[in-house]
């Protein structure tokens, strides 16, 4: 297993396939596992080399329980931290929900470390997050089948192996990172990255989606017909291809 530390967390990460590197971060409640069951993976990795993080608090990475351990500068540190272990100086960044806000995050606080950004189902306003944390909260009491329960009205598409690891998650880790954070939609015009963003159209976000896309120079948004949150992660099929042709073939 490789690791990256970041001021002390450990940041667990995976390196599949070759060629130019492309950086894949997963989103809230994930891991990478869910890279490779979504067919991620398997479709890309005879094309790029593919540098995939378990972000703090997730699958094999440190899990602080404190609220301040996950603030977006020590985020973007754990990837720049990754990308430093690895010796890549600057690649393109795929970041899915969560990990969409790594994206913007990357674009604005470390534009040097990344030569394209990719974000599905994330916005950059501000994030409304403290509701999550009180559900968590309140169903740890019950144990993990609760958790799973009470999230599953917000998550919609649930796998069985993204099930069984929310089940085994530290879930106190999950309820930390909860919390409301602050928006940094007002630096995205200054961003001269090239910029893919995905939204399913059936996703509670989709108008944000569209909007961030607006506010950034040159940005191409492709709209997912019918498509709901999690579906847009594990129905790769059509955001792959997007990918590739973004990312030049």
């Amino acid at each position: 297993m490789a690791y990256a530390v970041n001021a002390g967390v450990r940041i667990h990460y995976s390196v599949e396939g070759d060629g130019p590197p492309l950086v894949l971060q997963h989103g809230f409640l994930q891991s990478i596992a869910d890279w490779h069951e979504a067919g991620v993976v398997a479709a890309l990795r005879r094309r790029f080399r593919l540098v995939m993080l378990d972000a703090r608090g997730h699958g094999g990475s440190d899990k602080p329980h404190d609220e301040a351990a996950y603030t977006i500068d020590k985020r973007v540190g754990d990837v720049c931290a990754v990308l430093d272990a690895e010796g890549i100086g600057r690649a393109p960044f795929w970041g899915y929900s969560m990990g969409g806000y790594y994206a913007y995050a990357m674009g604005v606080f470390a534009p040097e470390r990344v030569s394209a950004l990719i974000i599905g189902g994330q916005h950059p306003f501000d994030r409304v997050r403290s509701g999550m944390h009180l559900v968590i909260e309140a169903a740890m009491k019950d144990g993990p089948d609760a958790v799973v329960e009470a999230i599953r009205p917000f998550a919609g598409l649930m796998p069985p192996g993204f099930t069984a690891r929310l089940r085994a998650g530290d879930h106190a880790a999950f309820a930390a990172m909860s919390f409301d954070e602050a928006g940094i939609a007002e630096a995205l015009a200054t961003m001269a990255i090239p910029t893919l963003l995905y939204c399913g159209d059936a996703d509670v976000v989709y108008a944000q989606n569209a909007e961030a896309a607006r506010l950034i120079p040159g940005a191409r948004f492709v709209k997912l017909p019918g498509v709901s949150h999690m579906e847009a992660f594990y129905q790769a099929d059509v955001v792959v291809a997007e990918v590739i042709r973004f990312l030049g073939g």
